[in-house]
């Protein structure tokens, strides 16, 4: 007989899964432009997330609680000392949107057969040529699907077994080099936005070689420092690749024809949850509905660490943000031209930040609103941004993407950071060179 503990634990979850589920379909009605209540996402997700609290793993409760501590501080300090306007009902929307697309993401757990499970497995890829199948299938699916292809293709190969280390680093490398050049990156939204006049074709000259060199550096290294023989990988074999194609090309479908107004990740929150359903609606609705309450009731609680990590995350960026706004103004210019100096320096700094802990999106956000961009330096300025969110993404332990690996898969950010320092060394060599090769060019 159940405990009354046990009760209320499950009643917690359950109330908590509900809203995570009413956050992502706040957040989908959002983007047909129906709001059932301003800030209702966060609302929903920091509300599951306090009922969760207590259930999240130790460090990852600890890392989370510091980053609101700090992150509501410097709202109060810029709020307090410098007059800076809060919106303080918003403060819960950092990082909602990244939120509600993982949600809609899990969705994908519900595509399988009657029974639940998905298709077996083939024989597996091991060795170098596993790891390079991985960081190429992460790479290209990722262009377009974005963080979404990490789980895809991360979750695939924890079927067999728990995730080690260099498959992490696979799929963490694979992913953040597709920013620098791919037209489908968030970095890149950000970045046209701030330099409206770059030259895409000269970015995606230098990016794509650049992100091909991370590639065989990824595949070299792990090879040499860990031993390859047992490690799967993905095999980029049209059975495996099936679903991940049809889903790039639905995403692309609805960015280019049906609704070309919404952004990729916008696309994938609300496409991903629809194909899921409709993959489950000719076993009957009441199938469906039972898949659907047993993902609402048991898988979204236990997305409570990631969820907890992207919102605290959020509110750091925010109260950052703020701050640095507020204590600069816009009168200051840091540089009187954008050259080539100037632009090693900013991808430097940018990526040191992103050790200690910083989004490289803060950086880009900060330095630009400290330039006055002419001519060229527009380009220059876009390729030092994607490159610094390249590298600042694949080693920053409070990254997107590291975010996600720790939540979902239990690997410490910092853990990451430490595995990826000589590689974002090598692979800063290779974009200092690579940004002297690009002002010549220009």
């Amino acid at each position: 007989m159940p405990s009354p503990d046990s009760n209320a634990t499950s009643s917690r979850h359950a109330l908590a899964g509900m809203l995570i589920l009413l956050g992502l379909v706040q957040q989908i009605l959002a983007f047909a432009g129906i709001v059932l209540l301003p800030h209702g996402v966060g609302y929903a997700l920091w509300l599951a997330t306090l009922l969760l609290w207590r259930d999240i793993p130790r460090r990852t409760r600890w890392q989370a609680g510091a980053l609101v501590f700090i992150g509501l501080s410097l709202l109060l300090i810029a709020s307090w000392r410098y007059s800076a306007p809060v919106d303080w009902p918003a403060v819960t929307s950092g990082n909602t949107y990244v939120v509600a697309m993982l949600v809609g993401v899990s969705f994908i757990a519900l595509i399988g057969n009657r029974s639940g499970s998905s298709s077996p497995l083939g024989q597996p890829i091991t060795g170098r040529r596993g790891s390079a199948g991985t960081w190429l299938g992460v790479h290209l699916l990722g262009t377009i699907l974005n963080l979404s292809t990490v789980f895809m293709i991360g979750d695939r190969l924890a079927r067999r077994a728990p995730l080690t280390t260099p498959q992490l680093l696979a799929l963490n490398r694979g992913l953040s080099s597709a920013a620098l050049w791919s037209p489908f990156f968030a970095s890149m939204g950000v970045v046209m936005t701030l330099a409206p006049e770059m030259e895409y074709s000269r970015i995606l000259a230098v990016g794509l070689p650049l992100a091909l060199l991370s590639g065989a550096l990824t595949t070299l290294e792990l090879s040499r420092r860990f031993d390859l023989t047992e490690v799967a990988g993905f095999s980029l074999s049209p059975r495996s690749l099936l679903m991940p194609v049809a889903m790039a090309a639905l995403v692309m479908l609805f960015h280019f024809q049906l609704t070309p107004t919404l952004g990729i990740v916008s696309i994938i929150t609300f496409l991903l949850p629809a194909v899921a359903l409709a993959s489950n609606l000719p076993s009957g609705p009441r199938w469906t509905l039972r898949r659907v309450r047993q993902h609402t009731l048991i898988r979204l609680p236990a997305m409570r660490g990631e969820i907890a990590l992207f919102l605290s995350a959020g509110l750091l960026t925010l109260g950052l943000s703020t701050l640095v706004a507020a204590a600069t103004g816009s009168e200051w210019t840091l540089f009187a031209r954008f050259g080539p100096a100037q632009a090693v320096i900013s991808f430097l700094v940018i990526v040191v930040s992103a050790v200690i802990g910083l989004h490289p999106i803060i950086g880009v956000s900060v330095l630009a609103s400290t330039l006055d961009l002419v001519g060229h330096e527009q380009t220059l300025f876009a390729f030092t941004a994607l490159a610094s969110w390249a590298v600042g993404t694949s080693v920053g332990p409070l990254s997107g993407i590291n975010l996600s690996l720790q939540g979902r898969y239990g690997i410490s950010g910092y853990r990451m950071m430490r595995h990826n320092l000589g590689y974002a060394t090598v692979l800063s060599g290779l974009v200092i060179v690579a940004i002297l090769a690009l002002d010549a060019w220009l």
